[in-house]
């Protein structure tokens, strides 16, 4: 059963410390209008009113051709990590995501790549899983390729 993975807490407080993101900006402040402002690292929703973060990241280790960087969002606040192996709350909040699978060497696996509607996610993943040579898959937005989360095999 697939397990999914929140950022990192040590990446998440160094952001939250002022660390720079993946253009080198400092991250922005603003508060939370309560609609998909979904969180990284608890995997949760940011609720409305809240401080947030929003900043660029980068969900890999280095420069290379597949190696996307995009805007996320993080709270503002210490949250506990999410994650698990039950989809979690901010994978449950739009009809459909873009997954695809990626290689021990962070390159995309052609061919596991599908927007999938959200009813059907746990399948998808299955699927594209059982391919052996995806090490792991990330969950981004179908509309905005925003990073969501990553999905890893379970151990």
């Amino acid at each position: 059963m697939p397990v999914f993975t929140a950022l990192p807490t040590d990446v998440v407080t160094a952001y939250r410390k002022g660390g720079l993101d993946a253009f080198g900006n400092m991250p922005e402040r603003k508060i939370s209008d309560g609609a998909a402002n979904p969180c990284r690292h608890c995997l949760r929703d940011i609720p409305k009113g809240a401080e947030m973060l929003v900043l660029a990241h980068k969900p890999f280790v280095g420069t290379h051709p597949y190696a996307e960087v995009g805007p996320i969002f993080l709270c503002a606040e210490d949250c506990a990590r999410g994650g698990g192996h039950i989809l979690p709350e901010v994978l449950r909040t739009s009809p459909d995501y873009l997954i695809k699978g990626y290689s021990q060497d962070d390159r995309i696996v052609y061919g596991t790549g599908v927007v999938s509607p959200t009813p059907e996610l746990q399948d998808r993943l299955d699927a594209i899983f059982a391919n052996p040579d995806v090490a792991y898959i990330h969950v981004r937005s179908a509309r905005n390729n925003c990073y969501q989360a990553r999905v890893d095999r379970d151990a």
